[in-house]
């Protein structure tokens, strides 16, 4: 079997969220906020929410650390906008699955936008907490606001 090639890891949608990260601002005066932080490598998440009549209206999202942890971030930070905590952890689990090698449904994968380009990165065992940071961060900052409103 052959390995995959390091090129296949960084896809050019991953580049592009590298290189120009979205919703980038910190938020003022969110409704949920976290951090996450991977003591192993140093990568680092943190994210803020804010809602409207219960659905994500603003996200801010700043990420440290390598190109996986920070395009993630920027990726998920584009498809959460309009969706309720329920639909985000759909989302969430989604993606996880997508890390454990199970493709997403068609309606999934159109919702997650950009993110199911990171699928190489199962690939790469080491580089699958890189990919999860920025959703671990997203849940915690969804569980510490009770039910997103």
């Amino acid at each position: 079997m052959d390995s995959p090639s390091i090129d296949e890891l960084y896809h050019d949608a991953i580049l592009d969220h590298r290189r120009n990260p979205r919703n980038q601002a910190v938020l003022d005066s969110p409704d949920a906020s976290a951090k996450a932080v991977n003591p192993f490598c140093g990568d680092e998440v943190d994210i803020q929410l804010s809602f409207l009549n219960g659905r994500v209206s603003d996200v801010g999202v700043q990420a440290i650390g390598c190109s996986i942890n920070q395009s993630t971030a920027s990726m998920l930070s584009e498809a959460v906008v309009g969706k309720t905590a329920g639909e985000i952890h759909h989302l969430t689990t989604a993606f996880e699955g997508i890390m454990d090698g199970v493709s997403p449904s068609a309606h999934d994968a159109a919702a997650m936008h950009d993110l199911p380009t990171l699928s190489a990165v199962r690939e790469y065992p080491v580089r699958i907490k890189c990919a999860l940071l920025a959703w671990s961060a997203l849940e915690d900052a969804l569980g510490g606001c009770g039910s997103g409103t």
